[in-house]
């Protein structure tokens, strides 16, 4: 364990005995801040307001909306439960050295402001959309806030679990499905903007190196941050080319990659290894990403936007996605255990549900096994 995480997780410590010590109050309160052991709660009332305006001026068109959550909820929900099932049984065939579910994707990190704002959006549209349709179904709404988890930000909505509870069934199935539907539909808008607004003014411009292998023969040599604008004297711009290059390329072969490095142009020698799937294509040992700037200039706008909205539309995607898995408390595990309960007798009922939660755990529990493995190795 390094000297930076055993510091931050220090100071998330102290932080938390200083925040207990001023506001540590067992009991919840209607509105004001409430702090327990990891998780502090801040409730108020002044946006109920806002919400209800929202939802009565056109209560016709967001019970369609609600209506479009609940059939993509379900659909949503078959493709992670196929998907985390697809990648179990890949892991398991690979003895758990293979998972498609990662807490970190190798060599790329999100960064921190990116990661923040997009996160916040993810929030706040998903929290928003459910107490905008509870009201619409005319359920109220106890509290609005922001909640802090450990080190994890988020939001939420507070309906009256009691009313929600006696609401026909299709309307809570509407208020579930809210979430991830307006994920989703954010995801979507943010691809547009990206594809339409900010891409055009963009072009490639080398293969920057977000991660070097310690194992790998870049080790050393590269470093991350490095851009790679040439190799062998040919032009490297784009993904393409980058691959297309290595393909050419054999085990013990010297290159001469052209970086930059914090601005100045570098010319490195480098002996390729042998591909771990192709022994007899050549390796670098990188986690390569595409490098791109500003046909217009103004750099520092527009590259911040395109991450921005880029990690807009990744969280959205995933978290929207995720909800929807059948697993309880999600929203994906409560519409399919309301519609187990109002459909299938009690006695079938409950196991079916408890078989839904162990095939859930274990199903996530083989997806993140590796990555897990991996962080604590």
């Amino acid at each position: 364990m390094n000297s930076t995480l055993i510091a931050a997780i220090i100071g998330i410590a102290a932080f938390w005995i200083i925040l207990y010590a001023l506001f540590g109050r067992r009991e919840e309160k209607e509105e004001g801040l409430t702090v327990d052991l990891f998780i502090a709660m801040w409730r108020t009332k002044r946006l109920l307001g806002f919400i209800d305006s929202l939802a009565q001026k056109s209560k016709r068109f967001w019970k369609v909306y609600a209506d479009v959550g609940i059939v993509l909820g379900f659909a949503g929900m078959a493709y992670v439960f196929y998907a985390l099932l697809r990648t179990a049984m890949r892991t398991i065939q690979t003895g758990g050295e293979q998972s498609g579910v990662q807490l970190v994707i190798p060599g790329v990190t999100i960064p921190l402001w990116y990661g923040l704002i997009a996160l916040a959006v993810v929030m706040v549209v998903h929290e928003l959309s459910h107490g905008i349709v509870a009201r619409a179904e005319n359920l109220p709404l106890k509290s609005v806030g922001l909640v802090l988890l450990a080190v994890i930000p988020g939001a939420f909505v507070e309906p009256d679990e009691e009313e929600l509870e006696r609401a026909p069934l299709r309307s809570r199935l509407r208020v579930y499905g809210a979430g991830s539907l307006a994920n989703i539909v954010t995801a979507f808008i943010a691809l547009l903007i990206i594809n339409f607004a900010i891409t055009p003014v963009l072009q490639p411009a080398g293969i920057l190196v977000s991660g070097v292998l310690e194992d790998g023969p870049a080790f050393g040599v590269l470093q991350e941050g490095d851009i790679i604008i040439a190799m062998d004297g040919h032009q490297i711009k784009d993904m393409e080319e980058f691959i297309n290059f290595m393909n050419t390329t054999k085990p013990g072969q010297v290159v001469t990659l052209t970086v930059l490095r914090n601005g100045e142009e570098l010319n490195l020698q480098l002996k390729l290894g042998a591909h771990p799937e192709n022994p007899e294509k050549g390796y670098i040992g990188i986690y390569p990403a595409q490098h791109v700037v500003s046909k217009i200039g103004y750099e520092n706008i527009v590259l911040p936007l395109f991450f921005t909205f880029y990690w807009i539309y990744v969280l959205n995607i995933g978290i929207g996605l995720m909800n929807l898995f059948p697993l309880v408390p999600l929203d994906g595990g409560r519409m399919l255990d309301d519609v187990v309960k109002a459909y299938l007798p009690e006695n079938v009922a409950k196991p079916v549900r408890y078989f839904t939660i162990g095939v859930g755990l274990f199903l996530l529990a083989l997806n993140l096994w590796p990555a897990l493995a991996n962080l604590v190795g």
